[in-house]
Formats: structure tokens, C-alpha cells, sequence
């Protein structure tokens, strides 16, 4: 091994000169006007919707109690529960502005929480609306759902969709998803799509809120038509475009120890992908039967007109057969995606850390920002090998980069350093290796409560939230 990855490797400290301006400072400020306006855009739509069920006799309706309370509960599940749907459906599109803006980290977890909120509110929907037309007594609620399905318009479509939904957020469960190979889970969620889009025309069809006034009809009409147009675009037409256009095929499979490998990859015209340094695609390689479930790999190295690098580290079913491809498999992409980009530096100093196969857009965005004259420090976690250990170590040489490496395992379930560390707390390690860790840019890549410890440290080191970017993996 390298001696460039010995633990005792430190950034030299000292006096700080003013950070020169930099560009993507503007370009940060057009992402927080982004995320402001869909923040006001969702509240508005909220507002909206309240409105409207407030002036149908919403209130009124719960006032009076007994069948019409419930009915008046429902409907306003149903109207909240549709419009989360909706927007679960955008956040998830791979819209470029809102990727941009807001990055995979946060997008995620804005669809998670509309997720679990429209769940929620689809269930409590369909059990009001059950209860108030079932006949009384036991059975109330099955008997009132079997008469809505058969004779309400839409109602057998919505059902059917209400079964996929269930299906998505019952897989989605931490305990499940861990236990189904990412494949079959990816291709199981993207039913969700069908889910939502065949349990919300019989709102649009019979609904009293959809249906009674020209404006209220055009909002979700026009609501659902956008989340549909946003899917077919950004995640059908656009990657198909893509993929015949740039022809890419699949250069050389070489391996970097570890248990991982590097795929190289050759197109045409793949500037036009607009794709940077520290993003990702989802890859389908045209190889073996289950080749149409992609998977999600980070770029390990600057993509040029000609080529693309992505390292793959063997940890499931579609991992385990990226070292067998051949020289010249055809590869479809969906992408580029992420916002652990260069367009987010706002400072000339930057620190990127990462913890195993974490590494491999870190090690991209190194390359990237030396290019950009930059100064920039790796840390690097790792168990037994470090992965680009000759890249890293010419880097050092010829670029002034500066590496510090933490192996071996964890020191502790509450640390994210190595047993290099010693007895200092994370937050002390930190400063003694990076003693100008606060001046700095941060970028963090690595499973996924690794990244929250390494995040809170950035943060208590005195880093401005608006200069950490964190990208999970795992």
C-alpha cells in the first residue's frame, strides 16, 4: 500500500487569506430562489384545496356530525391525499430545475414525507367514505367499499390503484427493502406511477370538488396532466433520446481491488449530456436477462466527449455481474442526475469526504476542482483496501492534493473515524487533520448514517450548512 495512505497525513493550517469570489455563488443563489418558490408554489396549492372544501361545506359538515362528519373527513383526506400524490409524483420525476436545486438527498426525502402523508390520508379516505355510504351495522366498512367500487364511476380503476400504492409503500419498508434485491425493488416501486395515475381519475371524473366549478376542474386536470407529461419526459422519452443518440458501449472492465471494478465506457457527442463530475446515471448494460432494471453508479472520474468511468463495487445480484461485461455491450442511461456537483463551490477550498465505495465521485470531483486550481483535501474511510490508492497518490504528486486516510474499522458505533483517530472526539480529529476545515466547501459520500455523523461534525466545525453537500450511498 501506498504510503500516501498512512493516517498521520494532516493539511497545513495557519493564517486564512479572504476567499476570492467564485462563480457558482450565483448559481447557489438561483437554487435557494427555486426551492423558495415550490415551497410557496405547495403551500398555495394547500391553501387552494382548504379553500375549496371549506367553501363546499366542509365545516358546516363536521358540525353536523354522525354520517356526513365522516363523509366531510373523508373528502378532506381524499383532497389532500390527491394533491400529495401529485406532488410525490414531481418530486420523483427527475425534473431537472428541482434536481438541481434541491439534490437527491433532500428530494427523497421531501418524497418520503409527501409519501407517507398521502398514504395516510388515501387510507383514512377510503375508510370514511366506506363507513358513510355502508349500510349500518357489522361490516359497515367492507360493505360500503364493495358498493362505492361497483357502482361510482373510476371506482374500479381507483382500486386497483389503491392495491399498487399499498404495494410500493409496503416494500418501501426499511426491514423489507433490505431484504429484496434493488432490482425487483426499483421495478416493484415504479407500479406506484400506475398506482397514483389510476387512483385519482375517479376524483376528476365524479368528485364534488373536481367537478362544480370551470377553475377547479383546469387545477387538477391540469395538475395531473403535468405529473404525467413530467414522467413520460424525464423518465421515459429523455433517457430513450439519450441512449440512441449517444451510442454508448461498454471500452473495458478493469478491476481496482477491494472487490470493485471500473467500467470504461466510450459514446458520441456526450458532452451534450451535460453530465459533471460527481453525478450519477442509472445504468442498464445490455447483458443477461435481467438487464432492464438499471442501477445507479456514480461517475469515478471528469466525463469527457468521448468517455465515461463508473466503479462498481460487487455488493448484490446487479453489481456482481458488472465485472463479466463484455468490450462493446450496449449500455441505455437515465441522467445525468445529483447535485454533488462542482456548481455548488462557493469557496476556493474544499473538502471532500468519503467512506468506501463513497469514494468514487469524490474521487471525480478531486480531479475536477485541481483542474479548477483549487485546493482541495481527500478524507479517506476505508476497512481493508482503499479504493484509486495509484490515482490518489499521483494526484498528491503532481497536484498537491492532499489525502487523509482513515482505515481499518470503526473506532466506535458513534464515530465515523477510524482507530487512527485515537481517543480525540470526532470533532477534534477533524480539526487537527483539517485545521481550516471551516473556510472550506464540504462534499460527503457514503452510507447513509456515516454521512449523518460526518454531517453533524462538519456542521459543529463551524461549516455553514449552505456548504456541506452530502449524497447517501446504501
Amino acid at each position: 500500500m501506498s504510503s500516501l495512505f498512512a493516517p498521520t497525513v494532516r493539511v497545513p493550517g495557519g493564517r486564512f487569506k479572504p476567499d476570492p469570489p467564485v462563480p457558482a455563488r450565483d448559481v447557489a443563489r438561483a437554487d435557494r430562489r427555486v426551492r423558495r418558490a415550490t415551497g410557496v408554489l405547495a403551500a398555495l396549492a394547500v391553501l387552494l384545496v382548504l379553500a375549496w372544501w371549506v367553501d363546499g361545506g366542509g365545516p358546516a359538515g363536521l358540525l353536523e356530525g354522525g354520517t356526513r362528519a365522516v363523509a366531510e373527513t373523508g373528502r378532506l383526506c381524499g383532497l389532500l391525499a390527491s394533491l400529495l400524490l401529485l406532488g410525490q409524483v414531481l418530486l420523483a420525476a427527475r425534473i431537472p430545475l428541482l434536481e438541481h436545486a434541491f439534490g437527491q438527498r433532500h428530494l427523497i426525502a421531501l418524497h418520503r414525507g409527501t409519501g407517507i402523508a398521502s398514504f395516510a390520508g388515501m387510507l383514512a379516505h377510503v375508510g370514511c367514505a366506506s363507513w358513510a355510504h355502508g349500510p349500518a351495522g357489522a361490516g359497515r366498512v367492507p360493505a360500503g367499499f364493495w358498493q362505492l367500487t361497483w357502482t361510482r364511476p373510476g371506482m374500479v380503476a381507483a382500486s386497483l390503484g389503491t392495491v399498487l400504492v399499498v404495494l410500493v409503500v409496503v416494500t418501501s419498508a426499511r426491514w423489507i427493502r433490505t431484504r429484496l434485491r434493488y432490482e425487483w425493488w426499483h421495478l416493484l416501486h415504479l407500479w406506484g406511477y400506475a398506482g397514483v395515475f389510476l387512483a385519482l381519475p375517479h376524483q376528476l371524473w365524479a368528485g364534488r370538488e373536481f367537478t362544480t366549478s370551470p377553475s377547479r376542474t383546469v387545477f387538477w386536470w391540469g395538475l395531473w396532466s403535468a405529473a404525467v407529461f413530467a414522467v413520460v419526459v424525464w423518465r421515459v422519452a429523455v433517457p430513450v433520446l439519450r441512449s440512441r443518440r449517444h451510442r454508448i458501449t461498454v471500452a473495458a472492465v478493469l478491476p481496482e481491488g477491494d472487490g470493485s471494478v471500473s467500467v470504461h465506457m466510450t459514446g458520441d457527442r456526450l458532452r451534450e449530456l451535460g453530465a459533471s463530475a460527481g453525478q450519477f446515471f442509472v445504468w442498464r448494460f445490455r447483458s443477461g436477462r435481467g438487464w432492464p432494471a438499471g442501477n445507479p453508479y456514480s461517475l469515478s472520474a471528469p466525463p469527457t466527449a468521448r468517455s465515461l468511468r463508473i466503479t462498481v463495487k460487487q455488493l448484490g445480484d446487479g453489481s456482481a455481474a458488472v465485472p463479466n461485461l463484455r468490450q462493446g455491450t450496449r449500455v441505455y442511461i437515465e441522467g445525468p442526475y445529483g447535485r454533488l456537483t462542482p456548481r455548488t463551490r462557493t469557496s476556493p477550498r474544499v473538502a471532500l469526504i468519503g467512506a468506501g465505495v463513497g469514494m468514487t465521485p469524490l474521487r471525480a470531483l478531486a480531479e475536477k476542482f485541481l483542474n479548477e486550481s483549487a485546493d482541495v483535501v481527500v478524507v479517506h474511510r476505508f476497512t481493508r483496501e482503499p479504493l484509486f490508492a495509484r490515482e490518489f497518490t499521483r494526484l498528491a504528486r503532481e497536484r498537491n492534493l492532499h489525502v487523509v486516510a482513515s482505515p481499518g474499522r470503526r473506532r466506535g458505533a458513534g464515530s465515523w473515524w477510524g482507530a487512527d483517530a485515537g481517543r480525540a472526539d470526532d470533532l477534534a480529529a477533524l480539526r487537527t487533520r483539517i485545521p481550516d476545515i471551516a473556510v472550506r466547501e464540504v462534499y460527503v459520500c457514503g452510507p447513509g448514517r456515516w454521512t449523518a455523523m460526518v454531517r453533524r461534525t462538519v456542521l459543529d466545525a463551524g461549516v455553514p450548512e449552505r456548504r456541506v453537500h452530502v449524497e447517501n450511498f446504501g
